[in-house]
């Protein structure tokens, strides 16, 4: 007989502790019992006449357990010797006896009892982790006596322990619901023993119920707070029809909308509200049309919605007269609310609260998009761990199939694209093609511009009585962005780019560059050709009605073109043409949202009612492309995973748009002198001028106040404090990508070592299996060779050890 096993006899250390649940083995001295385990065999397979009948007998249990593995395809039949030597390997992939369990969690108890000072025989040291044949040293399975006799044990040791330590040590041995269920209910003390034990049973049952009913009040709440989730369902239904592409449209605008909303509670409770309770004396102001629901002016113009409304005075009560050049003074007993300081402060923390904001949204979806780790086998953890089991109703069960194949369909796109390479003809005429469209793009792009801009001068000659006419200006910019959109997307086909996602990408480029140069024309024409003709009037008030006009032709446009871009289109195709439903815009729709925020950013200086104006219309268009998405359009052709898509919407918002937007109320605040007939500034030479004036007051008002002026002076005209934090902020992002990369590279080096480790055990397992072949050519005397077996398949042996 040959001798013991070496790797079956040694045990780690830390298997000693019975309390403790070790991992299966340790790497480091797997490697060298392996090393042994060959040298040992290869000197056995010297000596003649090994009797290797004896051990088949021993490993027929064990081999039975890979006979449906290693013997159903026919191309590997591994001796029962190396079965023996496989089924003593510590793999998460062989299972365990039930009588190796129960003598495990009965060794366990009854060293705890030991402890406690009583005495019970230990049915033989268990690692958890390890298989009966690890420790026993035979592969034979305990019969139905012994398991009875085991379980026996147990309940008894089970039913001597508080009822928290028999639930948790249920509940952590590694049995089917229905053994676990037999024990509690075999371990249960019996009524007599229950009835001994008093009102201190009777507690701890109290105790527990009360437990449970708060854990079940928690998780009726929480289930209540999710359902409160805003288009929680409706995003669902979208992304398992359509894909996370035209998921990320929504995604985005429920971003704006939170955004708005975060703006709101700010502009409403310290400009709009403190006005309001406090109006200044009331001018001449014109009957209601309903023209100015489009125009924003008429009788708009002398509400809290605009810059010209709100005076430059402490309020709480009527001003006394105010000196000549001065501030309206007030009177005595008044509170400190100087409103050209509030509303200076409040546009500036909206605006410091926005990229706040924008920053981390960036962050998150940075995160939720590059995720740290491979996606090598996404495919498989998508087929079999994706399915939530808690599902019940039909309509969810639905939901979550669509949602599966929506995803695997879009994994498989993005696999197939990866594995079409280009020729290098292929990828010089790609480029060729690519720089002409660009060129082509760009030109019209500058002929949109100087069309603004010849328009926008030969607009401004117009009445401001003409209510219609002010709708030209906005009426052209639209027209031009969606006729240049539909262009770009015409030249777009003429690029046959193989990734979706990287047509998208370029055409929101486009669009983005072409939309924001029209805007930065604009800016030019209010502030540098526009102010000085208005400067005896409220000029303030004219760009904020501009800006709420093309917000209103915006959402005009965005309308019309759901419903004859896309309803219409689709009536022509299905009955015209005998074509599909059309597909979504991805690039298009939000661009829209960018460009519809950025006006946002650039009035709410002067209109601060424009981010309520703007929730309306988010709220409107979510209803709206919602029902032309789910009635009009179709899934994508060619689907693709829109993994990093919200990454780069957060992206574009932030650099272009709020950036953009930052730079032009910057240059009013501090360049532009305010109109000196309305507003809280109409008394200054700038509006920052308003924080200097009040720190001169402070510095006045007496020495407990004197940190103000000193806090204004470093934090706020300091520039080298700005570029401190701005300093600050750029380096703490720059750690936070430093860490993401080194936890990828981690990564990576695991998964290396994993794939090491799987062609060491196929190496491990061919070794000892040609050890056994020469074993068995001895010992049968044969004489001529045996034609070895094929080895493992590396895909096969890589699935089954590191399973």
């Amino acid at each position: 007989m040959a001798q013991p096993l070496p790797f079956v006899l040694d045990v780690p250390a830390e298997a000693e502790n019975p309390d403790l649940d070790p991992s299966p083995y340790d790497e480091r001295e797997v490697h060298v019992l392996f090393h042994q385990l060959i040298q040992e065999q290869s000197l056995l397979a010297a000596q003649e006449g090994l009797e290797l009948q004896e051990r088949q007998a021993v490993a027929t249990a064990a081999g039975s357990a890979y006979q449906n593995l290693l013997g159903a395809e026919g191309t590997v039949a591994h001796s029962t010797a190396t079965l023996r030597i496989l089924a003593s390997m510590p793999s998460r992939t062989i299972g365990r006896s039930r009588g190796a369990i129960i003598s495990q969690y009965y060794n366990r108890t009854a060293q705890r009892r030991w402890r406690r000072g009583s005495s019970r025989p230990l049915l033989g040291d268990l690692v958890p982790s390890a298989r009966p044949s690890l420790r026993l040293r035979d592969l034979e399975v305990d019969s139905s006596a012994q398991e009875e006799e085991k379980r026996s044990l147990l309940v008894q040791e089970l039913q001597g322990l508080s009822g928290t330590q028999r639930d948790q040590l249920l509940r952590g041995m590694p049995l089917s619901l229905a053994e676990k269920r037999s024990l509690r209910e075999k371990s249960r003390a019996p009524k007599g023993r229950r009835s001994r034990a008093g009102m201190l049973a009777c507690c701890g049952q109290l105790r527990d119920t009360v437990i449970l009913a708060w854990h079940s009040l928690g998780l009726v709440l929480l289930a209540g707070l999710q359902a409160l989730v805003p288009w929680r369902d409706a995003l669902k239904q979208i992304g398992g029809q359509f894909g996370s592409s035209v998921l990320c449209y929504f995604l985005f605008l429920k971003t704006l909308l939170g955004l708005n909303l975060l703006l709101l509670p700010l502009l409403l409770g310290l400009l709009v509200g403190v006005q309001a309770a406090f109006p200044p004396p009331p001018a001449a102001t014109s009957t209601f049309t309903g023209l100015e629901l489009l125009t924003g002016g008429g009788r708009f113009t002398h509400t809290v919605m605009y810059y010209g409304y709100y005076s430059n005075a402490t309020l709480n009560q009527p001003c006394e007269a105010p000196g000549a050049g001065r501030q309206c003074a007030p009177g005595a007993g008044s509170l400190p609310y100087n409103m050209p300081l509030a509303y200076l402060f409040t546009m500036g923390g909206a605006f410091f609260v926005s990229c706040i904001t924008l920053v981390y949204s960036m962050s998150r979806s940075f995160g939720e998009s590059y995720r740290v780790g491979s996606t090598s086998s996404v495919h498989a953890l998508t087929v079999f761990c994706s399915w939530d089991h808690k599902v019940t109703q039909r309509r969810a069960s639905r939901l979550q199939h669509d949602t599966l194949r929506t995803r695997l369909k879009e994994l498989l796109a993005e696999w197939q694209l990866r594995q079409s390479p280009r020729s290098m003809c292929g990828k010089l005429r790609r480029t060729c093609v690519l720089g002409l469209v660009w060129l082509l793009c760009l030109g019209a792009t500058l002929g949109c511009c100087m069309a603004v801009l010849v328009f926008s001068e030969v607009q401004s000659q117009v009445a401001e009585d003409q209510e219609v006419a002010l709708l030209a200006l906005p009426l052209v910019v639209s027209l031009l962005n969606l006729c240049a959109s539909y262009l770009f997307r015409g030249l777009a086909a003429l690029e046959h780019l193989d990734s979706p996602a990287l047509e998208v990408y370029v055409a929101v480029c486009r669009n983005l560059i072409l939309r924001m140069t029209v805007l930065g024309v604009l800016c030019y024409h209010w502030l540098g050709r526009r102010v000085p003709t208005l400067q005896g009037r409220c000029w303030e008030d004219f760009v904020g009605q501009e800006l709420y006009r093309f917000m209103v032709m915006d959402l005009a446009f965005t309308l019309l073109d759901s419903l004859l871009g896309e309803l219409v289109w689709r009536l022509i195709s299905e009955k015209r043409l005998s074509r599909r439903k059309p597909e979504f815009d991805i690039a298009r729709n939000v661009l829209d949202l960018i460009y519809g925020q950025t006006l946002i950013w650039l009035g709410v200086l002067f209109s601060p009612l424009l981010p309520a104006v703007q929730v309306l219309k988010l709220l409107l268009l979510f209803y709206i492309k919602k029902a032309s998405l789910l009635a009009n359009c179709q899934a994508p052709r060619r689907p693709w995973l829109a993994c990093r898509m919200n990454t780069v919407f957060c992206t574009l918002l932030c650099f272009p748009s709020f950036l953009g937007a930052a730079i032009f109320l910057c240059y009013a605040v501090w360049q532009v002198r305010p109109s000196s007939t309305c507003g809280p500034f109409r008394t200054l030479a700038s509006m920052y001028e308003a924080g200097t004036v009040w720190v001169q007051h402070l510095e006045r008002a007496g020495p407990g106040v004197s940190w103000l002026p000193w806090a204004h002076h470093y934090l706020v005209e300091n520039t080298s404090f700005l570029f401190l934090l701005s300093a600050l902020l750029l380096a703490v992002i720059y750690l936070n990508i430093q860490v993401v990369k080194g936890q990828r590279k981690v990564i990576c080096l695991l998964k290396e070592q994993i794939s090491n480790e799987g062609e060491d055990k196929i190496f491990l397992i061919n070794k000892l299996h040609s050890v056994y072949e020469k074993k068995e050519r001895r010992a049968a005397g044969a004489e001529e060779p045996v034609s070895p077996r094929a080895p493992i398949a590396d895909g096969r042996a890589t699935a089954c050890w590191n399973g």
